[in-house]
């Protein structure tokens, strides 16, 4: 079987993130955010933030990326990417990291600071579709 973490060009990811960021929208924090995901179809979706005067309405890149993602025609992330305004590799949030739970699930690998990880390591016993069923 062939590790997952190999089947993801990571610096294309990271290069894709780069790019989304540079079209974020920023001017209230001066934070401008990059998110990059390669779909189970081999697609790449991206996302910026996108800040907003009543800053509680602004969106993260993780939001634009998976309304990328449905607007594209769905699927499944299976890898995951984010940087800052500098090009260095952020981590999702909390919030963040459930909603890339929603559309990648407990395998979807997340490049961090410290190297690539299971969502599921940073999302322990997370909440998802399979308990509304219940």
């Amino acid at each position: 079987m062939t590790d997952p973490r190999q089947e993801a060009d990571w610096g294309e990811l990271r290069a894709a993130a780069r790019d989304a960021m540079s079209r974020a929208y920023a001017p209230y924090s001066g934070y401008p955010v990059g998110a990059a995901a390669l779909v189970s179809d081999g697609r790449v979706v991206t996302g910026c933030n996108v800040e907003n005067a009543s800053y509680g309405l602004g969106l993260c890149a993780e939001c634009g990326l998976v309304s990328s993602l449905a607007a594209g025609g769905g699927g499944w992330l299976t890898h995951f990417t984010c940087v800052d305004g500098r090009g260095e590799i952020l981590v999702p949030c909390g919030r963040c990291r459930q909603l890339l739970y929603e559309f990648g699930g407990p395998e979807l690998l997340v490049e961090t600071p410290e190297g690539i990880v299971p969502l599921s390591a940073m999302l322990p016993q997370a909440f998802g579709p399979e308990h509304l069923n219940r």
